[in-house]
This record gives structure tokens, sequence and C-alpha cells, in this order.
């Protein structure tokens, strides 16, 4: 299945504290809880016939914005926004300092979803 990214839309779905993306009938989402002044990044999932197509760094890039625009520091439990972020220093500065030095510490897995 070919996937066009800038076709797709990731909604903030506040009622379920989730971003969604709708594909061909299948949702990819990643699932967050929102604290005063954080936002904790939970588990990103996304169906396997929509995997190594770039939708889970969609999901992850639209909730760090989403982060940034509303001025939240970023706790993230998810595997995989925890590995983007790594990789992503543009989104460094919304981690807690001590968290980033954890984050960072870790090694650096290949992030494919």
């Amino acid at each position: 299945m070919d996937l066009n990214l800038d076709s797709i839309t990731v909604t903030n779905n506040e009622e379920a504290q989730r971003f969604e993306a709708q594909v061909d009938g299948l949702r990819a989402f990643l699932t967050y809880r929102r604290f005063q002044g954080r936002i904790v990044l939970k588990h990103t999932e996304v169906p396997a016939p929509l995997e190594g197509k770039g939708l889970a760094a969609k999901l992850a890039r639209t909730a760090l914005d989403f982060a940034r625009a509303n001025q939240l520091r970023v706790v993230s439990h998810c595997h995989y926004v925890s590995a983007f972020i790594r990789e992503q220093a543009e989104y460094h500065d919304l981690v807690p300092a001590d968290d980033l030095q954890k984050l960072l510490s870790r090694s650096s897995g290949a992030i494919r979803r």
C-alpha cells in the first residue's frame, strides 16, 4: 500500500486523548495523557499494512508540534516516540533536562513505523 503522507490528516481526539489518522479504513494512533504544563505520550500503534511508511513519524511530529504550540513539556513513555525524539534534535527542548539526558543515553535503535 502506497501512502502519500501529505494527504493524510492527523486529528487530535481530545476526548479519547489520542492523535489519530485514518487510512483506507485503518486507524493509526498515538495515545497521550495531558496534565498541567505537560503531555505524556504513551503508545503509538500503526496497523501492520501501514507500518514502515512514515505514519508513526507523522503522528509523533503532530503530537510534538501540538506540545510546542501549547507550551507543554513532553514526557515519553512510548518506545517509538522516545527513539523519534532522540533522532530529531529540534524536539529536544520540549523534554525536561533530566528526562532528555536519560533518553539520549539509551541506545538508539532504528525506528520504522
